[in-house]
């Protein structure tokens, strides 16, 4: 058996063209199922749903031999483990976005973040934010938070936000500005590393499938 791990939502459906071109559907509608263990058209290949935070763990630890998660989980996870047991073969190029500094419009970025100078970054990206200003020469006290980033700057429990920008919508709905791209993200495929080992095979006849389907 070949386990898969996704996230619901955007990674979700944008896999499902990629597991069609290795012959793979997912015969149940994550959304309107209650089950947490999907079949598919294949026997041998099943697709667990978690959290898009924990898609790294259960490849690592082995509760699924392969996954799809943005760059953001994977740099985050890969800063908490030792051995993160990754394998990551391919950048599929789907669920893109940016991860930016977000500040109120009212906001003096620019005079902030002087050489030297300290301020209050909110985020849930923490290692992300850390490198980001440190190699600006910032000095930054991390805030981290789960969700509602954007309330953070309007309720000045910090000067800016470090999150994943899609469109722009929702800062522009609450006043604030991207002032700064850190780096562009997408989700990659991994693999855990004995699992490649141990059904080398069907996992590299999949990961074939894959790379012959990602969006250019």
């Amino acid at each position: 058996m070949i386990t898969l791990a996704l996230s619901k939502g955007r990674i979700f459906e944008e896999t499902l063209p990629l597991l069609a071109a290795a012959g793979i559907q997912v015969t149940e509608d994550p959304e309107k199922s209650r089950k947490l263990i999907l079949p598919t058209t294949r026997d041998d290949v099943r697709v667990v749903l978690v959290r898009a935070t924990d898609v790294p763990t259960y490849v690592a630890h082995g509760g699924a031999d392969l996954g799809v998660a943005g760059k953001d989980v994977l740099i985050e996870h890969a800063a908490g483990e030792a051995d993160t047991g990754l394998y990551q073969p391919l950048d599929l190029n789907i669920a893109k976005c940016r991860m930016s500094v977000a500040v109120r419009a009212d906001f003096d970025y620019e005079a902030a973040v002087r050489q030297g100078s300290r301020i209050r970054v909110a985020t849930k990206y923490t290692t992300i934010a850390r490198e980001h200003f440190a190699n600006k020469g910032v000095h930054v006290d991390l805030i981290k938070l789960y969700g509602s980033m954007e309330l953070a700057p309007l309720t000045g429990l910090a000067d800016a936000i470090v999150d994943l920008v899609s469109t722009g919508s929702t800062l522009k709905a609450n006043k604030l500005v991207e002032v700064e791209q850190i780096m562009n993200i997408s989700s990659r495929l991994v693999v855990n590393q004995a699992s490649l080992k141990l059904k080398r095979e069907p996992l590299r006849a999949m990961i074939q499938a894959f790379e012959s389907a990602i969006p250019r």
